[in-house]
């Protein structure tokens, strides 16, 4: 959520920055702005609600000259999203600029204060109280300044900070929320994501929750909120800019779902042979308190949480224990037994979800064992993991997940069959079989992208359509919820996924000629009710488009179209069995004419509850 940029060095900032802040626009915002130290030594702020080119067309070009310089695309929390509650913030001064992801959750009392004290606030914001606070705390020491001052917030912060009096130096710091520092050569950044520091710097340091760096052009020197000072590693970025960029594709999400593939099969490197033997090395350290758990919680939120869906129903069927999904935001509220008998799978692809931050953290301080499934190397979710599997697949630009949703999948088939022959569930031969199948799933994702046109037409005819309904049985069930996750967030479609088995229990009263339904109806145990389920609707006279196995004649009987999908193994069908309805969801909002990569009101990764 928002965008922080940061430079100091011998250039001049503002086309870093500008260009930083346009590399993070998949990451959703309302508004954007700049500060600069000028060559007169004063501070210039510039910022504009709505989108990055309302900033730079302001500009027209004529950013002053100057460094350092902070920049910042908001997402709006406290306060409307104009022009005044944009950040940059100013002190009283106005020598100080901050910027700020987060909540400052004791914000109105240090407000109160700070106004009794004679301090005039000029935003409805949260973040403005810190500009003050530093202000307060600062005898010429920045750095010190900073940490005093977040000493006495509470909340979640990522925050860029720079002063007039300081030419060669910025401060940064996080907690809960992501930041990093690059190192260039003379030169120094700061970050809420890689993209926008990528093109100057291969260098970074990913800062640890309570971290304050003094990023100057000779390098970074990072402390604690107590004055001590701590060492970091410096981790090189393998991907290149072109990876976070369109490569010819007319939105990243287009690209995205393409890339599911190549995807899968980073996601399996070093875990399954051509043989079909399945190795997950993470977990080798942890083995035996994974073998004394009891029961799995499959933690995450929003995608990831149809993703721990999948993974919960695999962990009970193959490893035979008690496996069940949690909404992260809700289980905090309601916790199921925790102790160190239960192993929590935590999946997140930013691994900065603050909604499933807090109960993993919950889960750890009762004695759970965690198992981290993310993306992200060294993100805040990893902190507190006993194990971690990384996704390996790659930067996902698009605000809706498509490349990482897939491969969460993956991963969590992963560690369910680990579990299982660990526990001696699984024969060696069908653990083999099952490995085989794997391998195979990225030729068939790339088979089954071959659906694009006829989708296409599909959603032509859906230009108008304002509900549909998606359903599934057993491992179909997320499948749907999924698939109209995906239409909402991108076309704006009222869409909804249910158990099949629930329609005649209700949802089947909003079904008519008007009203679409989306039926996963591909091969398996589940499959002759899920063709009932599709009988029933058709009586109804509501048009049915059904994701089905090739080879499959009878389901035409009943659905207007069919997406045929390969054949696979029931269990990994829904790696395969999603993509038809991400092109679907895809080629409605290009129809419709949304923001396909950055959808209303939507953030990639949620930083805050």
């Amino acid at each position: 959520m928002c965008g922080i940029v940061g430079y100091v060095g011998p250039r001049d900032a503002a086309p870093i920055l500008l260009e930083g802040l346009r590399r993070l626009e998949y990451r959703g915002y309302d508004s954007a702005g700049i500060a600069l130290r000028t060559p007169e030594g004063k501070v210039f702020v510039e910022k504009r609600a709505g989108k990055l080119t309302n900033l730079t067309e302001h500009l027209n070009g004529d950013a002053p000259a100057g460094q350092p310089g902070i920049a910042h695309t908001r997402w709006a929390t406290h306060g409307r999203p104009n022009d005044t509650n944009a950040h940059p913030h100013t002190d009283c001064s106005g020598r100080l600029a901050l910027i700020h992801n987060g909540i400052i959750e004791n914000y109105a009392e240090i407000k109160q204060r700070l106004q009794a004290a004679g301090h005039k606030f000029t935003s409805e914001t949260d973040t403005e109280v810190l500009a003050h606070l530093i202000e307060e705390r600062y005898d010429g020491d920045l750095v010190a300044a900073v940490r005093s001052a977040l000493a006495e917030v509470r909340g979640a912060y990522a925050i860029g900070v720079m002063h007039m009096d300081h030419p060669e130096r910025i401060v940064g710091a996080r907690m809960n929320v992501p930041l990093i520092v690059g190192l260039g050569n003379g030169e120094g950044f700061l970050a809420s994501d890689v993209p926008a520091i990528l093109e100057h710097t291969k260098n970074v340091v990913i800062l640890q929750e309570g971290d304050v760096a003094d990023v100057t052009p000779e390098g970074v020197r990072i402390y604690q909120l107590d004055g001590t000072e701590v060492e970091r590693d410096v981790t090189t970025i393998r991907w290149s800019i072109e990876a976070a960029e369109k490569g010819g594709f007319a939105h990243f999400t287009l690209k995205e779902i393409y890339e599911q593939p190549h995807a899968i099969q980073e996601a399996l490197r070093g875990r399954v042979s051509p043989a079909g033997e399945i190795s997950l090395r993470e977990l080798d350290a942890i083995r035996d308190k994974l073998l004394a758990a009891e029961r799995v919680y499959v933690v995450g939120c929003g995608t990831a949480y149809y993703a721990a869906a999948v993974g919960a129903h695999l962990v009970q069927h193959w490893a035979g224990l008690p496996g069940t999904s949690q909404i992260g935001s809700e289980m905090r509220y309601s916790p199921p037994p925790l102790d160190e008998r239960t192993l929590v799978i935590s999946v997140s692809q930013s691994g900065e979800t603050a909604d499933t931050l807090a109960p993993q953290k919950l889960a750890a301080e009762r004695g759970a064992t965690i198992v981290v499934v993310t993306n992200v190397v060294g993100s805040a979710i990893t902190r507190e993991a006993d194990a971690v599997c990384y996704l390996q697949a790659g930067p996902e630009v698009a605000v809706a997940s498509t490349k990482a949703f897939v491969t969460q999948v993956v991963v969590l088939e992963l560690i369910a069959l680990y579990l299982a022959a660990m526990r001696g569930r699984v024969s060696d031969h069908r653990l083999r079989t099952y490995g085989i199948g794997l391998r195979e799933l990225p030729r068939l994702a790339a088979d089954t992208l071959k659906l694009a046109p006829q989708v296409k037409k599909l959603a032509r005819r859906w230009g108008d359509v304002r509900d549909v309904m998606f359903i599934g049985r057993a491992l179909g069930f997320p499948i749907a919820m999924e698939g109209a996750l995906k239409l909402k967030e991108l076309s704006y479609v009222h869409a909804e996924g249910y158990a099949a088995g629930e329609l005649k229990h209700g949802p089947i009263a909003l079904l008519d000629p008007d009203t679409p339904l989306v039926a996963v109806a591909t091969r398996g145990a589940t499959y002759e009710k899920v063709v009932s389920n599709i009988a029933e609707v058709r009586a109804r006279e509501a048009p049915v488009v059904a994701v089905a196995t090739e080879g499959d004649e009878e389901i035409a009987r009943f659905a207007q179209d069919v997406l045929y999908v390969p054949a696979t193994l029931e269990e990994l069908a829904p790696v395969i069995a999603i993509m038809p309805l991400q092109l679907l969801a895809y080629e409605v909002a290009v129809a419709r004419g949304t923001d396909v990569d950055q959808p209303r009101n939507l953030a990639k990764s949620v930083t805050v509850e």
